[in-house]
């Protein structure tokens, strides 16, 4: 008996005449994500696209986990494939419905029919029933549920096959990746960030990372904990690259300039300023940070008029009306709550003000970086860029 993945699209059906590009964009994501794990075939019909294994060697169920991870897809499920005639149908119901049901110990079932097919003799109500009736006759300590049962059979008709299934996982839903452009990502190492970074590429954005250090003041094991979550965010996107810059001799010369209460504001416009000219380097389009309005004194409305006015592209703050508690939630979702947790500093946490200003005024920040020659600092930090590439 073959069987194969089912994979329903989601917002892609609602697009009009480019449609078919937001679908290449997925197939190619599809192809790229699942290549490691055998030879499989990917054919597209009727905003589904089907996964075959083509020998032995495949690993189905690798392979299924990584595409519930893929953007784009809905819904994911395994799915037992047969001739679309009635009797193949109802046998094939029998050998690979009837055991999972079985396995679950499920009491109570129904069944829906899809008929995508028009040409197929019996309605999907018809389909259903007869199938249903089968199926009570092969299990007959099962009882039909039409409204709460404990499992759904599902019968689709289609135009290549028939495919029986009983559901499967949740997709990752949003757009395909790379679909919407490209986008810089503040990776911090904290709660927020990688929240932030996957949140984007959930709507299509691809992703590059820039990643700030002050090393020695913060360690190596920081900087690879960064690594890590640019790891795991791609097991959701594919390779991500991480820009890492120093800020050490930045966060110095501020020490040095005595600039009071303006020490973030300062820091954080130097950030912004570095990631633009990293962004105009890999053709970003945008910047994305893991800003939430008023979770800390830099993320208030005039910190961001300060911070965002030195931007030469539009900046994205996706966690912006969320609380702690929902991006925490997220965070353990996507899985990278429990690395963001890990004990080590980052730049933002090292040479912090007693009282940093909440709303500051333009021309005293203005005033304040005067202090420092700003361009040569600039560039000095941005020579020191390196790039790494992380891939789950």
């Amino acid at each position: 008996m073959k069987e194969i993945i089912l994979c329903k699209y989601g917002e892609i059906v609602l697009k009009g005449l480019n449609k078919r590009q937001f679908e290449a964009v997925m197939l190619r994501q599809l192809s790229h994500r699942i290549a490691p794990l055998g030879k499989f075939e990917i054919t597209s019909a009727q905003s589904v696209a089907y996964i075959e294994p083509t020998d032995e060697e495949c690993d189905i169920d690798a392979a299924y986990d990584a595409v519930c991870k893929i953007f784009g897809i809905v819904s994911v499920c395994r799915a037992a494939v047969t001739e679309k005639n009635f009797d193949s149908i109802v046998r094939t119901v029998g050998e690979y419905i009837l055991p999972a049901i079985r396995e679950r110990g499920a009491k109570t079932f129904k069944v829906e029919s899809k008929r995508g097919d028009k040409s197929f003799p019996m309605t999907s109500p018809e389909l259903s029933g007869e199938v249903g009736a089968e199926l009570l006759e092969m299990a007959p300590e099962l009882t039909v549920d039409v409204h709460e049962p404990d499992v759904v059979v599902h019968v689709e008709i289609r135009a290549k096959a028939a495919y029986v299934h009983i559901g499967g996982a949740p997709g990752a839903g949003g757009l395909p990746y790379g679909s919407g452009g490209k986008g810089m990502l503040l990776l911090s190492g904290g709660i927020d960030s990688p929240v932030a970074g996957w949140m984007m590429a959930k709507r299509g954005v691809a992703l590059d990372c820039v990643h700030f250090e002050s090393y020695p003041y913060t360690s190596e094991q920081a900087r690879e904990k960064v690594l890590e979550l640019a790891r795991l965010l791609s097991r959701w996107c594919g390779p991500v690259r991480v820009h890492i810059i120093s800020l050490t001799h930045i966060q110095e010369e501020l020490c040095r300039a005595d600039v009071d209460d303006y020490f973030t504001l300062l820091l954080r416009r130097y950030m912004m300023r570095l990631a633009c000219r990293a962004a105009r380097r890999f053709r970003c389009d945008a910047i994305i940070t893991g800003e939430s309005l008023g979770q800390v004194a830099s993320q208030t409305m005039g910190a961001f008029r300060v911070t965002g006015s030195v931007a030469d592209r539009i900046v994205f703050r996706p966690c912006i009306g969320m609380d702690k508690e929902e991006i925490v939630a997220l965070a353990r979702r996507i899985g990278t709550f429990d690395t963001s947790i890990l004990p080590y500093e980052d730049c933002c946490t090292v040479f912090t003000p007693k009282h940093p200003k909440t709303k500051p005024e333009p021309e005293k920040v203005l005033a304040q970086e005067a202090k420092l020659d700003f361009a040569a600092l600039e560039d000095e930090a941005f020579a020191s860029m390196y790039t790494v590439e992380a891939e789950a």
